[in-house]
């Protein structure tokens, strides 16, 4: 399955490499695009869910990496649900090989 990562800027300016099992994340997320931290974690929720069902199709398993990234999003999300107008950035999304998409 073609991995890929979404690199965010969280509120306070900290970044993170995230990762997905699955190109998905693509037709959630728009490089340079700012999402409110409720919608931002809702997007996550969604296309990380996806991209674990599309591995338990081809793989017959769910993928972990997934679901593990989604809960580290979730984590993260929970020290800025006090801040005022909170913006997650996706800064890129990039392939494993490093190349932009």
């Amino acid at each position: 399955m073609p991995e890929m990562y979404f690199h965010v800027r969280w509120p306070d300016g900290m970044t993170q490499r995230c990762y997905s099992p699955s190109t998905v994340v693509e037709d959630y997320f728009v490089p340079g695009s700012h999402y409110a931290l409720v919608e931002f974690v809702e997007r996550s929720r969604t296309a990380l869910g996806i991209a674990g069902e599309r591995v338990k199709e081809k793989f017959g398993f769910l993928c972990t990496g997934a679901s593990d990234q989604l809960a580290q999003i979730e984590r993260t999300a929970t020290t800025y649900a006090t801040v005022s107008d909170a913006k997650v950035t996706v800064e890129a999304l990039t392939g494993t090989d490093g190349s932009t998409r």
